[in-house]
């Protein structure tokens, strides 16, 4: 069962209770208001309509469940656009505030659309695709019929604008150019006649944004911070601030004309306004223009500005930005003496989400992501407890067990430190002190050591809490001993980049560490013993006991033999066929025909890839067995190894090659990434290179996956933006949090609402009272 054709999130197999962080970084235009407090944005393959009061979150799935690439909103705000991705994408055009789908538009662009927008009454709609077209379409949409089309550009468009001044006129632009557009009409019709901007002396620039003026002129930025005006398809003067300093830091966009103000914001988190009087007379023989600007508004220090959009409210003067650095931001631009400060109405990670973990006794998750941060969430209660920043990126992060006493998890980072961190319920101190905190939880470090010279890549505990080992990049494990403060035990070599650390299940009677490799290779390893180690001069581990695998593909083999299956299947198909000709044809000629077929019908030879495939996941099923799923040319299957008896042969001799192996529907360009299963193991969880989940129902017991056959799957993180490598359940079972490269993190639950809510009551995340050795105030 496949559920992609659902607009509401409560009516899918699981329902999207909580998504805690907006992709910004890779959108233009990706925040709308369709009224004075519901803003609307893309998040993976969902559009999130947000109360920014209650901070209530409603959803909209895409339609094909490949993604959406523009959204915009119609100038009486009763209805808005949303241009999905796919192949042969369809813009879809709801009515609000029901959510109705109103109109679908088909036959737009080839793959996705990169930008919409309405003429000023609404009548019209523009729409531009990206790669490989590059269509502008104009449309009749409340018929779904197409006016005009051409193609808009040979390069990129970011996005495409009707003038608000003039009807007749469009701007379009993006990747190193600007485009000026006309609706012309001629003996046959209307024609959309464009004139591409031309340079001249002034370096080409790739334009985010530019703002129509009345006269026809076109105010444009630039990628170093100036503006320029533009007359026609020639630059006029580029304007820049005085002794020649760029009016903004980084990326210049123009915004908005307001009351002879030309408003521009930058990367730099300044918004700064323009006489645009003195810009439209300004004197074109020098070729640039120095000026300073009337207002300023610096929204802050660590922001980057990508897009803003103004409140409906007649006569109102409040924008609400969205910053890549993870926030929106809610901003007076009324520039008098009594503006109130920028007020941030929402922090999120800023990037792709490099590791997340579930509390393993309550709802509570942790994140980290490249921006030094690490954020703690109560995704019961829909909210961010607290966040703390390091002076590194944070690459993993592991939440201890709960037998692990006075901590709440690790964290590694890409210098190779790891620290240990806890979380707890600061009111338990300012009660003793008779103060007051806001925060529901801090995060407080513990413990820092650096095992390793490279980026940590993965972090776990053993079954029984004592033993915690760290991977690297570097190619090494490290085992340390698990007490109030952690102590090295030592550390081995592996063959490449660790991928996963898995730890041996209590069903298994001894206590090993699978170690999966990036480059295929695998290491079992028991778990060492701080007792038996004798001091030495270095940490390393060389009498610990260790078993090497390296997958060897058996891909091509499986491909060869489902191709004579499938030939024999076809030849006995034609020969039944022939008898009935027999009396048509004689022995000779069907003896030379036969033999024709056979040399049309040779194989491939067996393939082998070089560089080996990546390795992204496995587990332990029983024994010494243990399941893994490979990427490149390797992915569709999951690959079922055991350890070699002969281990001291050569890698090579031994032939590590997979005993068995079950084919994964529609994987073979898109191999599993990440695995998970549910507390009762009663569900596989599967996270794909496109960003869908695939949940697979499993017979109690069943270490060998042969139930594994029927499947759901749910696409909502972004297809186009990394792969799916963070998947959890909660302890529970009730939910499933999940988080992408795309910087999107969700929280799912299968069960309906009456009976979630049943579940949850009296179930408030708890967070523990901090431990007496920390000091206050």
């Amino acid at each position: 069962m496949v559920d992609r054709c659902e607009h509401t999130a409560t009516s899918s197999w699981f329902k999207v209770l909580l998504h805690f962080r907006k992709q910004w970084l890779e959108r233009r235009s990706n925040l709308m208001l369709l009224d004075d407090r519901t803003l609307v944005f893309i998040a993976g393959n969902l559009l999130v309509l947000l109360q920014v009061h209650t901070k209530e979150q409603r959803y909209l799935r895409s339609c094909s469940g490949e993604g959406i690439g523009a959204i915009t909103a119609h100038p009486s705000n009763e209805y808005f656009v949303i241009a999905e991705k796919g192949n042969q994408p369809l813009i879809l055009v709801y009515e609000y505030p029901s959510l109705r789908l109103y109109h679908i538009l088909r036959g737009g662009t080839e793959q996705v659309y990169s930008s919409v927008d309405f003429n000023l009454d609404g009548s019209i709609l523009a729409s531009v695709g990206g790669a490989p077209d590059y269509m502008l379409t104009l449309w009749d949409w409340r018929h779904e019929e197409v006016m005009l089309r051409c193609k808009a550009s040979s390069q990129e468009v970011y996005r495409v604008r009707f003038s608000p001044h003039n009807p007749e006129l469009l701007t379009s632009s993006g990747t190193g150019h600007v485009k000026f557009w006309t609706i012309s009409p001629t003996f046959t019709g209307l024609k959309l006649q464009g004139v591409m901007g031309y340079f001249g002396e002034t370096s080409a620039t790739d334009v985010e944004g530019f703002v129509e003026l009345p006269d026809r002129k076109v105010v444009t930025g630039t990628e170093w911070g100036n503006l320029l005006l533009w007359d026609r398809e020639a630059i006029k003067v580029e304007i820049c601030r005085i002794e020649r300093q760029s009016c903004h830091v980084g990326t210049a966009q123009p915004f908005s004309l307001e009351d002879g103000l030309l408003m521009t914001f930058g990367s730099d988190g300044v918004i700064r306004g323009w006489d645009i009087e003195k810009i439209n007379m300004a004197d074109t023989h020098s070729g640039r223009l120095e000026m300073e600007p009337i207002n300023e508004l610096v929204v802050g220090h660590n922001v980057c500005l990508s897009s803003v959009v103004r409140s409906p409210l007649p006569n109102s003067f409040i924008w609400f930005a969205q910053d890549s650095n993870g926030a929106i931001w809610k901003l007076d631009l009324s520039f008098t003496n009594t503006t109130p400060d920028p007020e941030c109405l929402f922090t999120f990670h800023a990037g792709s989400i490099h590791g997340l973990d579930v509390c393993k006794t309550s709802h509570l998750m942790a994140t980290t992501a490249p921006d030094r941060s690490v954020k703690v969430f109560d995704y019961l209660a829909k909210k961010q407890l607290t966040t703390s920043c390091f002076n590194q990126s944070g690459t993993t992060i592991s939440w201890a067990p709960p037998w692990v006493k006075a901590s709440s998890g690790l964290l590694g980072f890409e210098d190779g430190v790891v620290r240990l961190l806890e979380l707890y319920r600061p009111q338990s101190l300012y009660a003793v002190s008779r103060s007051s905190c806001e925060e529901d939880g801090k995060l407080r470090l513990k413990q820092a050591f650096k095992p390793h010279s490279e980026s940590v890549t993965a972090l776990a505990y053993e079954r029984n809490g004592e033993i915690l080992a760290t991977g690297s990049a570097d190619g090494t494990v490290f085992f340390f001993s698990v007490g109030e403060k952690y102590l090295p035990i030592g550390f081995i070599h592996v063959p490449s980049p660790v991928q996963a650390l898995e730890w041996s299940p209590a069903s298994h009677s001894n206590n090993r560490l699978l170690i999966l490799c990036w480059s295929g290779h695998v290491v079992e390893v028991n778990c060492p013993n701080p007792k038996d180690q004798e001091p030495l001069k270095t940490f390393l581990l060389p009498e610990l006991h260790r078993r090497p695998f390296r997958f060897q593909s058996i891909k091509s083999r499986i491909k060869r033999q489902e191709d004579i299956l499938r030939l024999q299947a076809l030849k006995e198909e034609k020969k039944k066929k022939a008898k009935e000709l027999l009396t048509l044809l004689d022995a000779k000629q069907e003896e030379d025909r036969e033999e024709e077929e056979e040399k049309e019908e040779e194989l491939p030879p067996i393939y082998i890839p070089d560089p080996p495939s990546p390795l992204y996941c496995g587990f332990y099923s029983e024994g010494d067995h243990f399941w893994l799923s490979m990427g490149g040319f390797d992915s569709g299957y999951l690959y079922h190894c055991k350890f070699s008896e002969n281990q001291d042969e050569e890698p090579e001799k031994r032939k590590d090659e997979p005993f068995h192996f079950l084919p994964i529907h529609n994987a073979d360009n898109d191999p599993i990434c990440s695995i998970t299963f549910s507390s009762s193991r009663e569900l596989l969880l599967c996270g794909m290179h496109s960003g869908s989940i695939r949940v697979y129902p499993l017979q109690p017991g069943d270490l060998s996956l042969t139930s594994m056959q029927s499947q759901w799957v749910l696409s909502l993180h972004d297809n186009q933006n990394g792969q799916l490598h963070h998947i959890r359940c909660s302890h529970d079972d009730l939910f499933v949090l999940t988080a992408r490269d795309d910087g999107n993190i969700f929280s799912f639950t299968r069960r309906p609402p009456e009976e979630l809510q049943s579940s949850l009551q009296r179930k408030a995340a708890m967070i523990p009272s901090p431990s007496v050795s920390i000091p206050f105030n």
